[in-house]
This record gives structure tokens, C-alpha cells and sequence, in this order.
């Protein structure tokens, strides 16, 4: 029998009319559906798909939201077995994750152990959050010869990069967005910044000037600084 194959399957920030028809292919041809089971990403990636979950068998996947390197290893590696246990029985596991694969997404740590076992696994490009951020801005997120940095809001020191010469990008910023509006005023960068949260969800805020933000965001918020806007 032949193995099945590890699809990750990237599927946009939030619109569905943002996934892509090779997303919904893959997920219309693969019989069971991994999901991520962590936070609210589970219930959005299934919102983003609809009907295309119907009838298929489905494999919860643990993405625990810790930084303890042993713990989130085991739990890959429990996901990794769970995974390869239906494609030893031929079967084509879709695994659903927000935004694209590439980007800060926790599929890669699955891809990169299924495939060490040998088995074929393939990413599905879908739509990253910024760029799906920067068109509701409507601002692109770089021109001409400017450069941009995609940075996570949430993880260590953000002053080396807002002493760069580029455009920035902060992913996941609903919990920093009080200590970063601070950073960029101080950088005089404030005024060129704007957000974006809930991208094509439910509750979306769209705020082109971020100095006028007088409310909370929660986790799925971004945040664009052009440094040469004019």
C-alpha cells in the first residue's frame, strides 16, 4: 500500500475567499484533517474552511503555548506519530494553519519531523497575515528599493529593529500594543504606524493611525510601521 502524504495547508488570515484554490483541493482530497489545538486558532482555521471539514476524519494536533523547548518537542513528537499512523494506512493528512506555513507557523515543526521518517510532506502557500494587513491599510508593505522586516511583537528586545533602515511588520502585537506604541513614539515612529486585528474575522479593527488607538487588541493584531511614508 502506498503511504499517504502530509499536506500543510496554509489558509489565509481570515477571509475565506482568501484561500486558495489549491488549499481548497488539497482539503476537498485529503480524507482527515489535522488541527492545531491551541488557543482560538483552532476554531478560526475551521471557520475559514467551512464545509470543505465535512465528512472528514478529524486529528487534533497539541500546540501547547509554552516556551519550554523539551515539552513542545514531545508534544511534536506525539503529533508526528499521530500523523504518520494514517499514512502508513494510505491516507492524506491536510494539516490546517492560519496565514501561511512558512511564517512563524507551528506546522513546520511537524513537517520537518514527519518528513526525518521518510514520508513525503508538502506545503500549501496561503496568504500571510501582513499582506492580507497592508492591503486593508492600503499601504504597500515596501516600494521602490525599501526594504521590510517581519517581526513577532511578542518575543525579546524590538530596539535593534526599530533602529533599522526598513519597513516593519509586528505579527501577534495584541498583548505588547502599550509598550509598542511607547517604543515608536520615542522613535518618532508612531505616526507612521498603523494596525490591523482580527484581518478578515468578525470583530476586524482597521486603524490607519496607530496614535489614535484607544482600545485593547487581541492576539491576532499587526502592526505596520512605514518608515518613509511621507
Amino acid at each position: 500500500m502506498a503511504r499517504g502524504i502530509l499536506y500543510g495547508v496554509g489558509v489565509g488570515p481570515g477571509d475565506p475567499e482568501l484561500l486558495t484554490r489549491k488549499a481548497e483541493r488539497i482539503i476537498r482530497e485529503s480524507p482527515v484533517l489535522a488541527v492545531p489545538h491551541k488557543g482560538g486558532g483552532e476554531k478560526t482555521a475551521m471557520g475559514i474552511i467551512g464545509d470543505l471539514a465535512r465528512g472528514k476524519e478529524l486529528l487534533y494536533c497539541d500546540a501547547p503555548m509554552i516556551r519550554d523547548e523539551t515539552v513542545l518537542d514531545a508534544a511534536y513528537e506525539a503529533n508526528a506519530d499521530k500523523v504518520c499512523a494514517f499514512l502508513d494506512r494510505g491516507k492524506d493528512v491536510a494539516f490546517i494553519t492560519l496565514g501561511d506555513p512558512t511564517v512563524y507557523s507551528t506546522y513546520i515543526y511537524l513537517h520537518r519531523k514527519v518528513a526525518a521518517r521518510g514520508y513525503e510532506a508538502v506545503i500549501i502557500p496561503g496568504v500571510p497575515s501582513f499582506c492580507a494587513a497592508a492591503a486593508r491599510l492600503g499601504e504597500p508593505l515596501c516600494e521602490k528599493s525599501e526594504r521590510v522586516m517581519i517581526v513577532p511583537a511578542s518575543h525579546g528586545s524590538l530596539e535593534d529593529c526599530l533602529a533599522l533602515d526598513a519597513n516593519l511588520v509586528f505579527m501577534k502585537a495584541g498583548r505588547e500594543i502599550g509598550a509598542l506604541k511607547e517604543k515608536l513614539a520615542d522613535c518618532g515612529l508612531l505616526e507612521h504606524s498603523g494596525l490591523v486585528a482580527n484581518c478578515g474575522l468578525e470583530g476586524e479593527l482597521i486603524c490607519p493611525d496607530l496614535a489614535q488607538l484607544k482600545e485593547d487588541t487581541g492576539y491576532f493584531s499587526v502592526v505596520v510601521v512605514k518608515k518613509g511614508k511621507q
